[in-house]
């Protein structure tokens, strides 16, 4: 079974993850190996993460997310994350990955906010 799920909105490629908690390491595995594929699959450089429905992500998971940035941003990939739970949030929080991801609220306004433009580009 897949571990995440990819849809095109408009420009944005959108990942959705299939469990609401990414504690195996199989798993992780599993996931990162996807989110890793999708990135070219983003062919206008768009890729949000909804995290609708994960409820919990262990280390491993969050060094993925930090390899699929760092992927993203040698390809010229904005990647932006929406709707983490308060829980998730913490952990970025405590890591301050919060500072490294572009979080955003809903879907909605993650969507939105490709398009702004940033103060020096």
């Amino acid at each position: 079974m897949a571990a995440i799920t990819t849809q095109i909105n408009g420009e944005v490629l959108v990942v959705g993850f299939t469990d609401s908690k990414i504690l195996d390491s199989q798993r992780i595995e599993q996931v990162g190996k996807e989110l890793q594929d999708a990135v070219p699959q983003a062919i206008h450089k768009k890729l949000l993460l909804n995290f609708r429905g994960v409820s919990f992500m262990s280390s491993a998971m969050i060094t993925k997310l930090v390899m699929l940035n760092k992927g993203c941003k040698a390809k010229e990939v904005m990647l932006k994350f929406c709707e983490v739970s308060p829980n998730v949030h913490e952990v970025f929080k405590i890591t301050k990955l919060n500072k490294l991801f572009d979080i955003q609220g809903g879907e909605d306004k993650a969507m939105a906010s490709f398009d702004k433009k940033k103060w020096f580009g």
